[in-house]
């Protein structure tokens, strides 16, 4: 039972990774799914799960409105921005070894220096990452993961996949996802070291991240419901769309 609720909240920690690497700069709304819809309307997708990812789709609506969305929105009214901020702040230092291995694997060495600098500088005058003292100090964040590493070195993306709760992903981004699973600190045991088949310690530190994440918009997925003619089509598009957008960076 154990390793069953392990892994779908795992699947969990991964879901809003998925929508905020597909749906983010939300900014300007309006404009940007205007030009969105305009440019990949007539584009033809090789899509051979497209029955399978359909009803997928509906299924993780469902998840999303009914059971995540709720779960966040009573977190989000518990708990103070200023505590939530703390905790944001955490993980991204603590899951420092993802952006450096793949910023490193993809030859981007002054982004690599950058990203150890902040790491030091978080996690000294930071007290342990709990303040992002290095984006004070000027020192961006580069993320990158194993599926941009991948497509950075021309493997192409697959076709699509939707996943169960995880959400949109594609061939390539499933085998990168495996790969920064194992570079997470996240997901070792912290006393001995080893991947927590049934770790209870795994499953909190990824949940309790997942919807920390999504407090800070949780509109964001039915604001994009609101601009589609066609839900599986327009997020399997923009997904696929703004991976690319990552990769050419």
């Amino acid at each position: 039972m154990k390793k069953f609720l392990l892994m779908i909240f795992l699947s969990l920690s991964f879901a809003w990774a998925n929508l905020e690497s597909g749906f983010d700069d939300l900014s300007n709304e309006e404009e940007y799914f205007f030009d969105f819809e305009n440019e990949f309307s007539d584009e033809l997708v090789f899509d051979p799960l497209e029955g399978y990812n359909r009803v997928m789709t509906k299924f993780n609506d469902i998840f999303y409105l009914y059971l995540l969305n709720p779960i966040t929105d009573g977190y989000k009214f518990l708990t103070p921005q200023e505590l939530r901020d703390r905790v944001r702040d955490f993980f991204t230092n603590l899951i420092f070894p993802v952006r450096l291995v793949n910023n490193l694997l993809q030859g981007k060495l002054n982004n690599a220096v950058e990203e150890t600098g902040r790491f030091f500088v978080n996690t000294t005058l930071g007290v342990g990452g709990l303040f992002d003292a290095a984006s004070a100090q000027g020192i961006p964040r580069h993320d990158e993961d194993f599926g941009q590493t991948l497509g950075h070195y021309g493997v192409g993306s697959g076709f699509h996949i939707v996943l169960p709760i995880m959400g949109p992903s594609n061939v390539r981004d499933i085998g990168g996802r495996v790969f920064d699973y194992f570079l997470s600190p996240l997901n070792y045991n912290s006393k001995i070291c080893t991947i927590p088949e049934s770790s209870e310690e795994a499953l909190y530190l990824n949940l309790a991240k997942t919807i920390n994440d999504y407090s800070y918009d949780v509109n964001s997925y039915e604001l994009l419901k609101t601009n589609a003619v066609d839900l599986y089509p327009f997020l399997r598009d923009m997904y696929e769309a703004r991976r690319d957008e990552a990769i050419a960076k």
